[in-house]
């Protein structure tokens, strides 16, 4: 697949202020694309901004933005969108997860994270969805997970948010096949961020999986490499895509034999 030159490009990326969202901030500025980058600390995404313009000549925009409120995701996107007239590319990297048995998780917690993960990602994308079919071009990049393909212990509320981004996703990209517009989704195992900060409270997922951890350039290489093509799924790392593929071809003979495996929160 050969990928279009993103320079000029105006690319929106949610969550932009640390982890695979900076770094994919870089990559795509180093490829000459325009950034508007979203996120719920101002400050992060300034020091981001200045970091970028010193290497790279391209038009970078910053915008606090807090997924979980679709107001605040309508009145900011509105005001970009009507300023650059074009969307290329959306980058739904804005999520959070909390590793918790079902019966320890709080309905707030609950709530909290489907309104990021879930919501927020479809508010976001239902913005530039009437840009993107009017262009008859785009591409729509939601980073999702592994767990969204394999459950874990500790991880059902989590698990759900991706299951239901995945199938969201795989919607929407026979929904706009005949404009020309792309949807991935991306599946990442554990990445080294902060992510787990929230998430693995008492730090034994980490220490874990801590060999097994992926890393931020690494994942965001992938993600920018497949931008403006026809990428279905971006899988990482390979290996765990196996067990995925696995756990949906002989789910309880995994669930036996994978128990220690997958028992590592």
């Amino acid at each position: 697949m050969t990928q279009q030159s993103l320079t000029g490009k105006n690319i929106f990326i949610t969550g932009a202020s640390g982890g695979i969202g900076a770094e994919i901030a870089r990559q795509s500025a180093a490829k000459g694309a325009n950034l508007y980058l979203f996120a719920r600390s101002l400050d992060k995404l300034t020091r981001l901004k200045e970091d970028i313009s010193k290497r790279y000549s391209v038009n970078i925009e910053v915008f606090r933005l807090d997924v979980s409120d679709t107001d605040g995701i309508k009145t900011t996107f509105s005001e970009v969108i009507q300023k650059v007239n074009t969307v290329d590319v959306l980058v739904n990297n804005a999520g959070f997860g909390v590793f918790r048995e079902a019966h320890e998780a709080a309905i707030d917690e609950i709530k909290g994270m489907f309104n990021v993960n879930v919501i927020g990602l479809m508010a976001c994308t239902s913005m530039v969805l009437p840009v993107m079919r009017k262009q008859r071009e785009g591409h729509i990049i939601n980073i999702a997970s592994q767990a969204g393909k394999l459950a874990t212990p500790k991880s059902s509320v989590y698990s759900a948010t991706k299951h239901a981004v995945l199938g969201y996703t795989n919607s929407l990209r026979m929904e706009l096949s005949d404009y020309h517009v792309f949807v991935t989704a991306v599946n990442p195992g554990p990445i080294a961020t902060n992510f787990f900060t929230i998430a693995d409270e008492k730090g034994t997922y980490v220490k874990n999986v801590q060999r097994f951890m992926l890393q931020p350039d690494y994942v965001a290489a992938k993600v920018v490499k497949a931008m403006l093509t026809p990428t279905r799924e971006i899988n990482l790392p390979r290996w765990m895509n196996a067990g995925s593929v696995v756990y949906a071809l002989f789910p309880r003979l995994f669930e036996v034999v994978g128990k220690r495996f997958i028992n590592q929160k």
